[in-house]
Order: structure tokens, then C-alpha cells, then sequence
């Protein structure tokens, strides 16, 4: 997941996928549409199997368009899956032992809420970046905390390590904080539940960033 250009979309998929055949044709297409650094397979709650065969169908559409591949929660299972990453919440294994199980090459991303502090520790033990949210109400999952778009602006010029905004982010809302600092945005009902659909979300979403991104350059002229 390449840091160049200064921000890029994240799409997480759909909390279930009943028609996982039907979704890899609707994931090309919504790929096809512009550019995306990853995708996250989050299925909670899943079985092993479920979550497995998912990673199946979605990870070769997903790497025949250069996009990395991230598993949520389960570095074991991610591991296993061949998976380019996991992202782990707060309640997962530390990102130290997600190392550990994945090796040296793999990105591993941190969940840390509206939290510099564990956002610190996060990148003390070696995660390749951070997730602050959430930003907007979301239907998605539960968000424990608020963030605001400032924490993002002071990550990004205090720290390395790329920071992910995340929590109800769609094209709408999007400009604002990837001016703030966002080096990644990470979208999921914005994309799937967009009325005009997921291709034309995620046409909207990168026209959203290149504003942000001019307005975060007048910022810092």
C-alpha cells in the first residue's frame, strides 16, 4: 500500500456477502472505477471457511488491479490466507504478535480511535499505520469514539507512519479531511450503499481527494 499519491481510498467490503460470486463481478467493476491502494475483507462474526473462501474469490480481482489485500482481525488466519495484511482493533492480538505471525513483509494496521497514545504505541511496535475514527455517524459497526479532523493534521506532521480515517466517510464529507491530513481514506456502505452505485462512488470519492488534497496544499503554502 503505497503512500504516493498523498492520499488514496481504503474500501472495506460489505459486513456479509450472500452472493460472493456476484460481488467479485461488482468489486471489478468498483476497482475499474479509479484508484484503490486495499481492500479489507471484514466479515465479523464469520466462520473460518466463510471468511476463507471470500479471500479466494476476491483476492486474485483484487491483485490483478494492484490493490493490497488486508484481512480484519485475524492475523492467524491472514497468515494462512496468504493475505498482504491484517488490520487489528484494540481487542485483537497486539500488532507485536500480528508481526510475529506474519512476518516482516506484511502491513499490519492498528484501530486506534480518537487516541494519539495508542496511535504512539501502534507505530512504537512497528505497525505500517494507524486508524483514527470515526469521523461520521456509521451504520457499518459500532464506533465507541468521535474523532476530529484535527487529530489528522497533527499526526501528519509529527509522525511517519501513514494514518487511515475511517466512520461514515463518503463522497460527500470526504474533501475535509483528507485536507486535514488523511493518507487514506477507508470507505464501506459510502461505496456499496452510494445511489448511483459503487463505480461511480469511487469516482466521486477520488475527485473528493485530489480537492482535498489542493486545498491541503493552499493550507500549507
Amino acid at each position: 500500500m503505497s503512500t504516493a499519491p498523498d492520499c488514496r481510498l481504503y474500501l472495506i467490503t460489505p459486513p456479509a456477502l450472500d452472493d460472493l460470486a456476484g460481488f467479485g463481478r461488482t468489486l471489478a467493476e468498483t476497482l475499474d472505477a479509479g484508484d484503490v491502494a486495499a481492500l479489507q475483507i471484514r466479515l465479523k462474526g464469520a466462520s473460518d471457511e466463510v471468511i476463507a473462501a471470500a479471500v479466494d474469490v476476491l483476492m486474485p480481482i483484487a491483485h490483478s488491479r494492484d490493490v493490497a489485500v488486508i484481512l480484519n482481525d485475524r492475523p492467524d488466519l491472514a497468515a494462512a490466507l496468504r493475505c498482504d495484511g491484517v488490520h487489528v482493533g484494540q481487542d485483537d492480538p497486539p500488532c507485536r504478535e500480528a508481526r510475529r505471525i506474519m512476518g516482516k513483509g506484511a502491513m499490519i494496521g492498528v484501530t486506534c480511535h480518537d487516541s494519539r497514545h495508542l496511535a504512539m504505541e501502534a507505530a512504537e511496535a512497528g505497525a505500517d499505520y494507524v486508524a483514527f475514527g470515526a469521523f461520521f455517524p456509521t451504520t457499518t459497526k459500532a464506533a465507541p469514539t468521535r474523532a476530529e479532523p484535527d487529530l489528522l493534521t497533527i499526526w501528519q506532521e509529527s509522525m511517519e507512519i501513514p494514518c487511515v480515517a475511517i466512520g461514515g466517510i463518503t463522497a460527500d464529507n470526504a474533501e475535509g479531511l483528507v485536507a486535514a491530513g488523511a493518507d487514506f481514506l477507508a470507505v464501506s456502505a459510502g461505496v456499496w450503499a452510494h445511489p448511483e452505485g459503487p463505480a461511480a462512488a469511487v469516482r466521486d470519492l477520488n475527485a473528493a481527494i485530489v480537492r482535498g488534497l489542493a486545498a491541503r496544499g493552499q493550507t500549507q503554502a
